[in-house]
């Protein structure tokens, strides 16, 4: 695979990488570089996560190294759970990107408190809050937060961390949703004052929740690993999805970012009385039916349920191994 083909795999469906100038020069001197993303363990692994594990699949072709942080220290300092809690959903999420179709060859599962309480790290966090503002910290964690209002010490430290993450873990491109930047050009700024090299850094969409609102646990407006098949389908159905309308149209979303990924053709079924079966062979020619009013969102709807089911009864399969 030469070097282009590997930069429009590396970016595809991406919302940015910066830079895209630095990604190229590394892939042109080192064979093996590496890639990270950093996750809180969570108990539902859902289509949010997938995007993530989607991107680090292009990378693994692309040629890279993985390292995914299942970061219990991260989780325990944003309250999500005593350290045993936590430690076991990491555990389980684990195997469940894995499932995802990760290369476990390919791949190393870090546990943040394998390095987290080292001595050099440490004296790195103090070093790092030597140089940042209390201002610029909050502002890095906002997005993440469990406590925007009235955040807690422990929230500010956290984005310290995560920059110190990429440097201990030797990490050349770092991985993750929109909501991520600000504590990756936080990395990028303050870690060549520490001695480390700043690194590349690449950014996902977030995906919005099935009503069309922000995707959020306490709604369960989300797909998640775990729901069986009926359930899938019924949350499809019932998902917003205006006609005609592209933007923040969660079903067009899992089209775009979940299924053509996987897929290299799409069929609608639809009766023949309606005009029979449509074929797409790119996102594009999809959704330029879609706006048209060519394509229903009904009849988008049972075929997003047929490929995400086929999708996720593989990881079905496998999770309950």
């Amino acid at each position: 695979m030469d070097i282009e083909t590997r930069i429009s795999l590396i970016t595809r469906n991406a919302v940015e990488v910066v830079m895209e100038e630095e990604l190229k020069q590394l892939l042109e001197s080192k064979d093996k570089p590496r890639a990270y993303v950093g996750y809180e363990p969570s108990g539902e692994i859902h289509l949010g996560h997938m995007m993530t594990v989607n991107k680090l699949i292009d990378l693994q072709n692309a040629g890279f190294e993985i390292v995914v942080l299942l970061a219990d220290i991260h989780a325990y300092l944003n309250e999500k759970g005593s350290f045993e809690e936590i430690r076991e959903i990491a555990e389980y999420n684990k195997k469940a990107f894995i499932a995802l179709g990760l290369d476990e060859s390919k791949a190393r599962f870090v546990l943040g408190s394998e390095f987290q309480l080292d001595r050099e790290y440490v004296l790195d966090i103090h070093r790092m809050a030597r140089i940042t503002t209390v201002n610029r910290a909050r502002r890095s964690m906002d997005e993440v937060s469990r406590r925007k209002e009235d955040p807690m010490v422990s929230q500010m430290v956290y984005p310290l961390m995560q920059a110190l993450d990429i440097a201990h873990l030797k990490v050349d491109l770092a991985v993750g949703g929109i909501d991520q930047r600000k504590i990756h050009m936080l990395a990028r700024e303050n870690l060549p004052r520490l001695g480390y090299p700043s690194p590349i850094c690449l950014h996902t969409p977030i995906l919005v929740g099935l009503d069309g609102e922000k995707m959020s646990s306490s709604k369960g407006n989300y797909i998640s690993v775990r729901d069986d098949e009926k359930n899938v389908e019924t949350k499809i159905r019932k998902a917003f999805c205006p006609a005609k309308q592209i933007d923040d149209n969660p079903i067009i979303q899992i089209v775009q970012y979940h299924i053509f990924p996987r897929f290299d053709r799409i069929v609608v079924e639809r009766d023949e009385k309606f005009g029979g079966d449509l074929e797409y062979e790119s996102f594009e020619d999809l959704a330029k039916d879609f706006v048209s009013g060519e394509l229903h969102p009904l009849d988008l709807k049972r075929s997003v349920a047929k490929y995400l089911n086929n999708i996720l009864g593989d990881v079905r399969k496998r999770l309950s191994v």
